[in-house]
């Protein structure tokens, strides 16, 4: 069991968060009313409305264990450093796919209200109106983090359809309203069901089995990853968008589709059985067994380098077969086979380089130490001090015959350039 497993899921308010803790942890600072006003007649759109105006209180929901609480932000600060004082991100900026880590949730507060008599009216929350809020949203909170997808080991949060309809549920909750007497009022949290344009993926490959692709049940964390981060420039992403797009099939538009990551760790899970997905190179690098399997397999005689397609198909149905004894399936194992394959060929072709670079060096040297030595036997010859052919050819490295032709040339007055070697 993991940590992601073991940890706490209820949804609760955060100790400090609570009467009986005196809010000690709710430090609250709304701007006095003399700073909060609106002037529709101002010349200058930075003079409409006052500085206390840009004070904004939220909700923090951490949807790994369902922990809620609240605060404000500064109203002194400049209005565009919102995001950095808040504990995470408003739900907009988390789109409807994987939730960064830290994952915590802000739904920010509207303390502006309208009508015709008043005007514009602001209203700041208590720590105790806060609490209450906190209080009627924990059960849409729970069903939140009861249904919202946790991937791998460490319970990595993706959207599901159910938890983004129980945010909706938050956010209208989360949305006062000030009756003729200015009392405030909170609406009662609903539970909506969860509508038919929003599409669980899984759901959606259950519903066409013919667009799963084999290759996802021993595709590695990181292929799976990749797959579901497809992101055209018109038209669905994700699984659904990528799948369709293969098989030039056309989805309706109108969906929004959640739990593509999910899904595919799911296809995953279902393909394993009861044997638990490893990733291939930790296995084959780290484990003993991994290791001497690895040893017994290498090629003898060849590196991967030089084994073709077919070698690698039956090392990784040798590598499968060998991990099924141990109750595992090895994922991205094919990729990471032509991952070291790929790599000791770069090694090759880096040696093919040094060669060529060394045989052109030498080459170019040679040239120089030949000319070189062509003057030198040409400056012999004309000594003619009665030394023979053969005696300056041992000295230049030469057939005799190429120093007989040489001299036979310079004594018809010919090219000096003696025939190459």
């Amino acid at each position: 069991m993991t940590a992601a497993d073991s940890a706490p899921r209820t949804a609760r308010i955060l100790t400090g968060y609570r009467p009986e803790d005196a809010f000690i942890a709710a430090e609250l600072d709304p701007p006095p009313a003399e700073y909060v006003w609106h002037d529709e007649h101002a010349e200058q759109q930075e003079q409409r409305y006052g500085p206390g105006t840009r004070y904004q209180q939220w909700l923090a929901i951490d949807p790994h264990d369902g922990a809620v609480w609240f605060g404000d932000t500064n109203w002194r600060a400049a209005g565009d450093n919102l995001t950095g004082q808040l504990p995470g991100l408003p739900r907009r900026a988390l789109g409807d796919g994987t939730i960064p880590a830290p994952a915590t949730m802000v739904q920010l507060l509207s303390h502006l209200t309208h009508d015709q008599q008043q005007g514009c009216t602001w209203r700041f929350f208590t720590a105790e109106e806060l609490h209450t809020l906190a209080q009627r949203i924990l059960p849409a909170v729970q069903r939140l983090v009861d249904s919202i997808h946790r991937i791998g080991p460490d319970g990595e949060l993706e959207w599901s359809a159910e938890a983004a309809t129980a945010w909706d549920d938050i956010e209208h909750t989360a949305t006062h309203t000030l009756d003729p007497s200015g009392a405030l009022h909170w609406p009662r949290l609903r539970t909506t069901p969860t509508p038919a344009w929003r599409v669980e993926v899984g759901a959606f490959l259950a519903a066409n089995p013919e667009l799963c692709d084999p290759s996802w049940a021993v595709a590695a964390d990181a292929e799976l990853d990749a797959y579901a981060d497809y992101h055209p420039a018109t038209g669905y992403g994700g699984v659904p968008g990528r799948t369709c797009r293969t098989a030039e099939r056309h989805i309706e538009d109108g969906f929004t589709f959640y739990g593509h990551r999910a899904a595919l760790y799911a296809y995953r899970a279902q393909a394993s059985g009861a044997r638990t997905p490893t990733d291939a190179r930790t296995w084959l690098e780290t484990t003993e067994t991994g290791k001497s399997t690895w040893e017994a397999a290498r090629p003898p005689g060849a590196t991967l380098a030089d084994v073709p397609d077919c070698v690698l198909t039956d090392l990784n149905d040798r590598f499968q077969n060998t991990a099924r004894e141990h109750g595992i399936v090895l994922t991205g194992l094919n990729t990471y086979l032509r991952h070291l394959r790929a790599e000791e060929r770069a090694g090759v072709d880096r040696q093919l380089l040094f060669e060529g670079e060394e045989v052109e060096r030498l080459e170019h040297l040679l040239k120089d130490f030949r000319a070189g030595r062509n003057r030198t036997v040409t400056r012999i010859l004309a000594w003619s001090d009665g030394r023979s052919d053969a005696e300056i050819a041992r000295l230049a490295s030469l057939p005799d015959e190429h120093v007989s032709e040489w001299r036979a040339r310079l004594n018809d007055d010919q090219t000096t350039t003696p025939p190459g070697p």
